[in-house]
């Protein structure tokens, strides 16, 4: 009996091993390495890419048809990061296809808020704070500028302002 248990133990210590070793040396799958391009992005979910969320920005990124520099939120860290996964060199931001982007914040009119929640349910970053019926701002430091709350607002109290 002994025996049994011995020559099993053997066998699933050797094939745990030859695992271990085989999954250090193959080849990540392409879902695997969008994954953990995904998981470097900041999960702004902004668009500002051109890309409705980071997941679609990351799949695009490992299949070689976007820039590993088209996320303002992110920055020159989230470039720096993603050029050491996938072996690529670190562009600047600057230097993307968007760069006819300007930097800006929402504003919301106070006096016309109505406190319906629909920009604040929309922003990706939560930088819009306010309650149920009363007047909402927006955290200027917080918001990318990703235009994400302009659309659900039923007044139209929200406008984008240029950052200097």
């Amino acid at each position: 009996m002994w025996i049994a248990v011995a020559t099993i133990t053997v066998i699933a210590l050797t094939s745990g091993l030859l695992l271990s070793y085989a999954s250090s040396r193959l080849p990540a799958t392409s879902d695997d390495l969008v994954e953990r391009v995904n998981g470097l992005l900041p999960q702004t979910q902004c668009a500002q890419c051109g890309f409705p969320g980071c997941r679609p920005y990351a799949a695009a990124i490992v299949a070689g048809t976007a820039n590993i520099n088209l996320c303002p939120p992110g920055g020159d860290d989230t470039i720096r990061r993603v050029a050491e996964l996938l072996g690529r060199n670190v562009v600047a931001l600057e230097e993307a296809a968007n760069t006819d982007m300007v930097k800006s914040v929402a504003v919301i009119d106070e006096s016309l808020c109505i406190g319906c929640l629909h920009c604040r349910n929309a922003c990706p970053v939560d930088a819009i704070v306010g309650a149920q019926q009363l007047m909402h701002t927006i955290i200027a430091s917080e918001c990318t500028g990703c235009e994400l709350c302009l659309p659900p607002c039923p007044v139209d109290c929200i406008s984008l302002e240029i950052v200097r």
